[in-house]
């Protein structure tokens, strides 16, 4: 197996040492405060993504377990690389017809459309709604439709085009709408402790 080499090693040193200054620092967000190992990930992506350590802080966050960044920060990567990047809403207001997709103009003038995500897409793939344990809607795509339509289309937009400025981590709100709700086991009827439930 072979070993690191020593430009590498010296500069996850330095990484280090930097990411220690912002775990001690109050300006950085709440969950980046006294973890300077979490500090020196996010200043190793920020580094190879070629934006400042404080930015990927921002908008990187923890959902279920996975990393995700916000849908503000993907489109402001696709700004980033293309310059010219906005999401055109189409279809009318307030129906499944109303949808979202990204439109980016190339410096040498080729225009770039992806996906389109629509509310109705957005229904049937089981986005739109979504319960806690107490039957409380929680979907945010109930509340800001139009938000989240920008930010999927964004999300759509950088897989297909440039899935290298994402590193590989899901964007706002994909974790949760790609969990698929687990399915209820059924009572085992044999179990002693429902024999209450059978008895007639």
């Amino acid at each position: 197996m072979a070993k690191p080499s020593g430009g590498f090693i010296e500069s996850f040193r330095e990484s280090y040492k930097l990411a220690s200054v912002f775990a001690k620092s109050s300006l950085v967000p709440q969950q980046y405060q006294g973890k300077t190992e979490d500090c020196a990930i996010a200043v190793d992506m920020a580094e190879r993504m070629g934006v400042t350590p404080l930015m990927v802080m921002q908008n990187l966050y923890v959902v279920k377990g996975k990393p995700s960044w916000s849908g503000q920060a993907c489109m402001s990567f696709i700004k980033a690389k293309y310059g010219d990047a906005e999401p055109i809403y189409t279809g009318q207001r307030g129906t499944d017809t109303r949808g979202c997709f990204v439109r980016v103009t190339k410096p040498d003038g080729e225009v770039i459309e992806g996906a389109e995500v629509t509310i109705g897409m957005a229904k049937a793939e089981g986005w739109y709604s979504k319960k806690d344990k107490y039957g409380k809607e929680t979907s945010k795509w109930q509340t800001m439709p139009e938000l989240m339509l920008a930010y999927r289309a964004a999300a759509f937009f950088a897989r297909v085009y440039c899935p290298e400025i994402l590193m590989g981590v899901q964007v706002e709100g994909e974790v949760e709408d790609m969990e698929r709700p687990q399915p209820q086991k059924a009572p085992d009827p044999f179990n002693v402790t429902n024999v209450e439930e059978y008895k007639v």
